[in-house]
């Protein structure tokens, strides 16, 4: 069992509380008989979960003589903001996350996966159009990476993988999006599009659409866009 599949919504409650006591700023310092208080739980309990927590890098801890200096890591905070998207979608309906950033020019390898037969026969048939060969770029701010973890809440359009002759192509998820520029102009029916794999390239989006959204959006390198990220349709 990996060190992150042993933390479960018990040790997510710890650090919750760890967060409310500050631990998104920097060190807190705790002691285990303080903690199972607030968890009506054993020292034992509460030093367990304190460990799997750190073991799945969710936490860093200093043990010190009268107690142990905790911080919540950035790992720790996506978790933290999953959830929080998680009770969102219970208790609002159209949950979105709003990703902010600047369009770059990519290194050419999206027009060419893309067109790939594997995907495109997928594309047309699960996101209802096949898409413009290339990928729209976007450098994501610093707070949108953060934010990011909050797609895992979302319900993704699957793409397959899939293999030929030569070699495997893997799978990869899709969500609806809406990509708006500064100055307002909008284009809905875009899907971004990443690997299904965990933490692949964070700070970097790629979107596709039916029409190449440079000229549809009058984008260039530098320019600002917001992009609106929801469930599948």
């Amino acid at each position: 069992m990996s060190a992150e599949s042993s933390v479960g919504h018990d040790e997510l409650a710890v650090l919750k509380l760890l967060a409310l006591e500050g631990g998104l700023e920097g060190d807190v310092k705790i002691s285990c008989s303080r903690l199972a208080d607030r968890l009506d739980a054993s020292n034992q309990t509460a030093s367990r979960r304190l460990q799997r927590l750190e073991a799945a890098d969710l936490l860093e801890r200093d043990t010190v003589s009268d107690g142990q200096w905790v911080a919540v890591t950035d790992a720790g905070e996506r978790a933290l903001h999953a959830e929080y998207e998680d009770y969102r979608r219970i208790f609002e309906t159209d949950a979105e996350v709003a990703l902010e950033g600047t369009v770059t020019s990519g290194m050419g390898e999206g027009r060419h996966y893309i067109s790939l037969p594997g995907y495109e026969r997928q594309f047309a048939e699960r996101l209802g159009y096949e898409p413009f060969p290339g990928t729209l770029n976007v450098d994501l701010r610093e707070d949108s990476v953060r934010r990011r973890s909050a797609l895992a809440s979302l319900e993704p359009v699957p793409i397959d993988g899939w293999e030929d002759d030569d070699r495997t192509y893997g799978p990869a998820v899709c969500h609806p999006a809406t990509v708006e520029t500064a100055d307002g102009d909008a284009y809905e029916g875009a899907h971004i599009i990443a690997p299904e794999r965990t933490h692949h390239d964070e700070d970097q989006l790629e979107v596709i659409a039916p029409d190449k959204l440079r000229e549809e959006l009058d984008l260039a390198d530098g320019d600002r866009v917001t992009v609106t990220v929801g469930d599948r349709r």
